[in-house]
């Protein structure tokens, strides 16, 4: 029997539907113009990849397979015949959006040589556009039903490089300039997209998940590296289990990575409340020796459980981090703000900083303040975003830092 390998398989299990994850490429001579329409379209939804030369396109529509094609237009741009002769030679079936006047001579063309060979041309979308304006030119290729569950699992995830760190900014609850970044792991699968964690993170008993660490680990040293040489140092933080410093041979590894730059302040590293509380000797021995080598640790998702983590031995630990659930509404619901003063206490009296995270109003960041947290971190000031939009967003909102709230 004839082998299928796992990407023909997706599109065959699709065939006759819709895709659950529409896939754009943009087409256009200008670097930041392709990044600012790539990142648009992946606010929407889409998986992107970028062209900017006619010659390339062929390639593209072979290799990524896109739903649509969007061609800026423009007289010094790109060559539109080009890229029209291209789209009818590889019998491209999906959309073409044309950005740019409607009513410029240059755009009629391109319309109506689209029209005479058959391709399906969306109507112009007009410049300047907004996000409301762009969602509505490609609303009928955004997917009408989430996707599902991805039956894939870490290893082959990892053997097929599909995993990178989206990271998330942290922010000087004082002057609201950024202060560090957390690593969140997230899964870029071919057919469904971007794919949180919560479908696709492993037991830490699985035999795989110490691989799962490991790539962690390296990713957010190579991408604190990327950082460095794009914008400057940012402090990052990732998320590791506790039973991972049980393993001897992947600390030490992990220690032997550490970049010996003298930019590198530290690498930080997040442990669930839960397990800190239920592996106390693990969790506070690893503080303790792990700081000997750039290494720190913080305590994540702390909430009403707090005063467990009165009965430590001792207290290593640089950050305490508040469960999102507490944060959320704290502004108008005393008990939480009760609770998160508590935490805020417990970090002041041991030398640590308290975190809140999850702030996603102006209300909820102003308690925060008020509360004596040290940084904040929610949708109010970002979401998550890949490394390289991170590096592009980091030094516009340190301009925006020295003073307003978003």
């Amino acid at each position: 029997m004839e082998q299928t390998s796992f990407s023909e398989y997706s599109r065959a299990a699709n065939f006759g539907h819709r895709k659950l994850t529409p896939r754009a490429c943009v087409v256009d001579s200008k670097k930041h113009l392709r990044l600012f329409l790539s990142d648009a379209l992946e606010d929407l939804g889409f998986v992107t990849c970028e062209c900017g030369q006619a010659g390339d396109l062929a390639g593209m529509l072979q290799t990524e397979q896109p739903d649509l094609v969007v061609l800026s237009v423009c007289v010094d741009g790109i060559n539109v015949g080009e890229i029209l002769e291209a789209i009818v030679r590889n019998n491209f079936g999906g959309k073409v959006l044309v950005i740019g006047q409607p009513d410029s001579i240059m755009v009629k063309a391109v319309r109506q040589i689209g029209d005479e060979y058959g391709i399906a041309m969306l109507p112009s979308l007009q410049t300047p556009f907004g996000a409301a304006s762009l969602r509505a030119s490609v609303a009928e290729l955004l997917p009408a039903e989430p996707a599902p569950s991805p039956a894939v699992d870490v290893a082959e995830a990892l053997k097929a490089g599909w995993l990178e760190l989206w990271y998330q900014q942290k922010i000087n609850t004082r002057s609201l300039a950024p202060d560090g970044a957390e690593a969140l792991i997230r899964m870029r699968h071919p057919a469904w997209g971007v794919v949180p964690p919560a479908y696709f993170i492993p037991d830490d008993k699985d035999p795989h998940f110490r691989g799962l660490s490991e790539f962690v680990v390296g990713r957010a040293i190579e991408d604190w590296r990327y950082l460095l040489e794009s914008q400057g140092p940012v402090d990052l933080s990732i998320n590791l289990p506790v039973s991972f410093f049980g393993n001897a041979a992947a600390v030490r590894d992990m220690c032997r990575a550490m970049p010996t730059h003298p930019a590198f302040t530290g690498l930080l590293i997040e442990i669930n409340s839960s397990e800190v509380i239920g592996h106390p000797e693990l969790a506070v021995d690893a503080a303790r020796s792990l700081r000997l080598h750039n290494v720190a640790l913080a305590i994540d998702n702390v909430g009403a459980e707090w005063p467990s983590l009165l009965e430590l031995p001792s207290f290593p630990f640089v950050e305490l981090k508040v469960d999102p659930q507490y944060i959320n509404g704290c502004a108008n619901d005393r008990l939480k703000q009760t609770v998160c003063r508590r935490i805020v206490e417990l970090a002041q009296d041991n030398g640590a900083r308290a975190i809140a995270q999850g702030v996603e109003t102006r209300a909820d960041f102003l308690a925060a303040h008020d509360m004596g947290f040290d940084l904040v971190q929610g949708h109010l000031f970002g979401k998550a975003v890949a490394v390289r939009k991170f590096a592009r967003s980091r030094p516009q909102l340190a301009a925006a830092g020295s003073g307003k709230l978003p």
